[in-house]
């Protein structure tokens, strides 16, 4: 027993150690088979990528025996471990502070870069596959040294502790953080194996659009990991935070979208590089951004140099983080600099009106999207730290500004699925966006004869209707031509995200339009009503653990089962933390909270109440987004009819 014996920490020392030396051999190999060719050296990189699975695999599993047999030898288990912890949130522990954060980072990594190598000794061993794996090893070398060196979960903490406090308390009253940061980090560390291809490109000149097609599925796989993670850190904020609200434009949160923007303007720009040659510049830069926001994205919310719900606390790894991203920045930017004149495209944009014209005005207004969300969320540190004052960039600052960015998307998304490449005719392109144009005008009328009001709100439906219509008409054109297998491909698949992104935008444009709250003074066995429900404070009851002590108000809605809305008290670390309880339905949601203070024998509590519309298509949309990802992740082999050209 690892913890029986103490020896947990020197085990999972040992196997960051050996993780080191198998990250930097790696590298050395791979560049060296690159160079020179001898199969006998390229026969040693799937060796050393096995030897970094094993490592980090190792690392993680000994810092898991930790947590589970409470070995409270390491400060790390004494940070986050307590006997009182239960199983589920004990196992989720280790990746609830920084230190098993990073070690999950390593983890996660080492598993594609054993893919990787393995994927390139099968399909395709050549100089370009090869530079990419030594740069896929270098990014794991600087991380294994991290998790060894300033974020080492193995330090040993003082003697003579035997229990701690157990995780924060609001990672460990929802079952989705067994779920959340394990998806959202394969998004993110999964953005390595493109970047780390068109860096290699851009080494080996290999500039035409092999490497492209290399990476596609790659780089689908990791996007529909960090869409999913964040889809479910947003339903995680909603059940757990007690505001209602599923976007917050937290810079944490924040830190997780820039890279999902940057990835999805690639995966649409890309398509014109394959097709064109065209916009070579744009997609290696979109890469190259993508990964850079990633680590950046990890400083922010892994230094302490963020308030934050989501950030840990401050720790020595942001000097790390922070030069390691300027590395990245100005390599890649010197690679494209040198390469420039490789770059340049064979062909032109010959109209707007085309579809390279709409995926580079796409590319246009994701960047720009990119720009607002980075500036709300990393000008306020550039005043602390130049001025020494503290400024706070909220809410107003980014839905003044996103929004007109998100009807520009919508628009782009119904009409770039109708165009042709290079050219089309005004009469083409009115016949093609006539149905849609119809299912927006519909989408509207019916809005209206629901009672929904307000310009942005009605733009969003409108503009909604209108690219689902596009997209619709797409998908029906497929499936007519090819019955059930229409559906399936990277084309088709895109047109089933467009629809998940869809239903975010109305859902998120209805939800935070027409929501209303209320605080409503509760007694039991009497009634209460508001926005055409009733509620009936049924009893307030109490119930202890050893961790923990909650009040909970039982609350009827409409005569129907009780909802329990509680403030529950972490008794080791002195926390209340609300819990809210929700009355999910198609159309709208109930969202109860309970209002401090309450006493269980006062037969008195204060309730207050949201009703919050179309939040479940939230939920349903990521679904949907998840579906049209795993379509386009299937190889067709017809010729997209979406081209239509």
């Amino acid at each position: 027993m690892f913890a029986a014996d103490g020896l947990s920490g020197p085990i999972g020392r040992g196997f960051l150690l050996v993780g080191v030396v198998a990250a930097l051999f790696g590298a050395l190999a791979s560049i060296t088979a690159a160079r020179t060719g001898d199969k006998n050296v390229s026969k040693l990189i799937p060796r050393f990528a096995i030897l970094l699975v094993v490592a980090a695999a190792g690392a993680f599993a000994a810092m898991e025996w930790a947590m589970i047999t409470r070995d409270f030898s390491l400060a790390y288990v004494q940070k986050v471990g307590s006997w009182s912890t239960p199983a589920l949130y004990n196992f989720a522990a280790v990746w609830s502070a920084l230190e098993g954060s990073i070690l999950m980072w390593v983890v996660i990594l080492a598993g594609y870069t054993g893919t990787v190598a393995f994927w390139v000794r099968k399909h395709r061993e050549d100089a370009l596959s090869q530079v990419a794996l030594a740069v896929m090893f270098i990014v794991s070398l600087f991380f294994f040294v991290l998790s060894f060196g300033p974020a080492n979960p193995f330090v040993e903490g003082p003697p003579g502790v035997l229990d701690g406090p157990g995780p924060n308390p609001l990672l460990q009253n929802h079952i989705l953080v067994m779920f959340h940061p394990p998806l959202l980090y394969l998004g993110y560390v999964g953005m390595t194996v493109p970047f780390a291809f068109a860096i290699a490109a851009l080494v080996t000149g290999r500039l035409g659009e092999g490497w492209l097609l290399a990476t596609r599925r790659w780089t689908l796989f990791a996007f529909g990991f960090l869409t999913f993670g964040i889809i479910l850190g947003s339903w995680w904020s909603y059940e757990v935070l007690g505001w209602s609200g599923v976007w917050a434009w937290d810079p944490v949160e924040n830190a997780s979208l820039m890279p999902w923007i940057t990835a999805t303007a690639y995966i649409h720009s890309v398509l014109v590089q394959e097709r064109r040659g065209m916009l070579r510049v744009w997609n290696l830069s979109l890469l190259v951004a993508t990964f850079s926001l990633t680590i950046l994205g990890t400083f922010l919310t892994r230094s302490g140099v963020l308030n934050s719900v989501h950030a840990f606390s401050e720790s020595s790894i942001g000097p790390w983080l922070l030069t390691f991203f300027a590395v990245i920045v100005i390599v890649s930017i010197a690679l494209i600099g040198w390469r420039g004149d490789m770059l340049h495209a064979p062909g032109a944009i010959e109209t707007p009106i085309s579809r390279e014209g709409a995926f580079l005005a796409n590319n246009l207004i994701f960047s720009l999207f990119a720009f607002v969300v980075l500036l709300g969320t990393v000008f306020p540190l550039v005043v602390e730290a130049l001025q020494d004052r503290t400024l706070v960039v909220g809410e107003p600052f980014f839905d003044r500004l996103t929004i007109p960015i998100g009807l520009a998307m919508l628009t782009i998304m119904a009409i770039a699925p109708v165009l042709p490449w290079r050219r089309t005719s005004a009469e083409t392109l009115s016949k093609r966006l006539l149905w849609p144009a119809w299912v927006g005008v519909g989408s509207l009328v019916l809005a209206v004869f629901l009672g929904a009001t307000g310009i942005w709100p009605l733009l969003t439906f409108t503009l909604g209707g209108f690219a689902a219509g596009s997209a619709l008409r797409h998908l029906a054109l497929s499936v007519r031509r090819h019955k059930l297998l229409g559906l399936v491909g990277r084309s088709n698949g895109g047109m089933i995200v467009h629809l998940g992104v869809i239903l975010i935008a109305v859902a998120l444009a209805a939800s935070n339009s027409y929501t209303h709250s209320q605080e409503l003074s509760l007694e039991v066995g009497k009634t209460a009503t508001f926005s055409g429900y009733t509620f009936e404070l049924v009893d307030i009851v109490e119930v202890q653990t050893d961790r923990a002590t909650s009040v909970k108000a039982l609350v009827s809605v409409d005569g129907g089962k009780p909802y329990a809305p509680a403030i529950t008290k972490f008794t080791k670390i002195g926390m209340n933390v609300g819990t809210p309880s929700v009355r999910t339905g198609f159309a709208r949601d109930v969202y109860l909270t309970l209002e401090p203070p309450v006493r269980q024998d006062s037969g008195k509590a204060t309730i207050k109440v949201f009703v919050k519309p179309m939040i479940l298509w939230l939920w349903i949309a990521g679904g949907v987004m998840a579906l049209g990802t795993l379509l386009a992740l299937i190889p067709s082999r017809r010729r997209s009819e979406d081209d239509e050209s």
